[in-house]
């Protein structure tokens, strides 16, 4: 039996996670018209679901999603808001047949049916687990139908990492995102590849700027951005961490690959951030837990009977990366030791 999804205690406020999903044997199968669709069906999910993207990529062959999930409210929403809620993610139609549905009930006497339809609305709420479950399902009946075919679409289940909403391991990972199609030489601005949370944001749309202001307003802790939430992001993206002085193992800024990166893995020296993030790095999709140490070892703490007896703490620093000047090292729950930037 597979153990249960790492999650965020359930006091946490907010809880962010990054998620990852493949197409079954990596087929080369998302073009123009599926990323369409799958963007679409995810702003649906993210207003029914009652969860934030802050930012996203959906490539050829998978999809990046980072959310932030609020906790689960004390009183739950009434009647009234929850059907406002699906008729202005699913649509007046949904919501009207739901109505008439419960309405019926109720006048049959039949009020705790009518309760348990609402309860299984609100069960889809605020979970990373359910808002996954909705978009991966609704957009693989698209597909296959769309396609004339049968069968899963995704491999194996998603993959999740819960970031810190705090420090630098938000924005970090949002960058990480948001810099896919630039990796994979599809782009060399991420302003220009349509299926991604930055390009969106830079085009106006409302739900993608306030994802990513998310993700600067965090990373500026209090401080005011200069000249906006978005172009703080923006810098963020091309000069985090860049430097004009050879970098560390004496590889140049700005000359960095995959292969000069395991170089200086390899020889024990650290890449800076804006350099880790050209490559293909390991820590955000298969560290389990990402932020400072305080933020990883407090996950373990609460999460302690996931983890054998002789591990006394959760935090591992997360190797190859270069702190940024007066900032703290970041952290990871796994300690990965192979292909730390090589990840597929």
């Amino acid at each position: 039996m597979r153990q249960a999804r790492l999650k965020a205690p359930s006091h946490h406020p907010l809880a962010y996670y990054h998620c990852v999903s493949r197409v079954v044997n990596r087929d080369f199968v998302l073009k123009n018209a599926e990323r369409e669709m799958f963007v679409g069906l995810m702003r649906m999910y993210e207003k029914l679901c009652q969860v934030r993207v802050v930012t996203f990529c959906v490539l050829s062959n998978h999809f990046h999603v980072l959310v932030e999930v609020p906790r689960r409210p004390d009183v739950m929403p009434s009647e009234a808001e929850v059907l406002g809620i699906i008729s202005r993610s699913l649509g007046k139609t949904t919501a009207h047949l739901l109505r008439v549905e419960i309405d019926q009930l109720r006048k049959a006497g039949a009020h705790a049916a009518a309760q348990k339809i609402i309860d299984g609305w609100t069960a889809r709420m605020w979970d990373i687990s359910s808002f996954m479950k909705a978009l991966k399902q609704r957009f693989t009946q698209w597909f296959n139908k769309h396609h004339q075919r049968k069968g899963t679409l995704w491999e194996e289940r998603y993959k999740s990492t819960l970031v810190e909403g705090g420090g630098n391991a938000l924005a970090m990972t949002s960058a990480y995102i948001d810099l896919n199609p630039v990796r994979a030489g599809l782009v060399k601005d991420p302003k220009d590849y349509r299926w991604c949370g930055y390009a969106e944001a830079v085009a106006g749309i409302k739900m993608a700027r306030g994802g990513i202001e998310v993700a600067a307003r965090v990373q500026l802790d209090g401080v005011k951005a200069e000249a906006g939430l978005l172009e703080h992001y923006r810098r963020l993206l091309f000069t985090w961490g860049l430097t004009s002085k050879t970098g560390a193992g004496g590889v140049k800024a700005g000359a960095i690959n995959r292969e000069d990166a395991k170089k200086v893995l390899k020889r024990g020296g650290r890449l800076p951030v804006a350099e880790a993030l050209k490559c293909r790095m390991r820590y955000f999709t298969d560290g389990a837990v990402l932020g400072g140490r305080d933020f990883v070892n407090g996950i373990f703490k609460a999460q302690r009977s996931r983890f054998g007896a002789t591990r006394r703490d959760g935090a591992r620093v997360v190797r190859g990366l270069e702190a940024t000047e007066g900032e703290k090292r970041l952290f990871a729950m796994r300690d990965l030791r192979v292909r730390v930037f090589d990840a597929s």
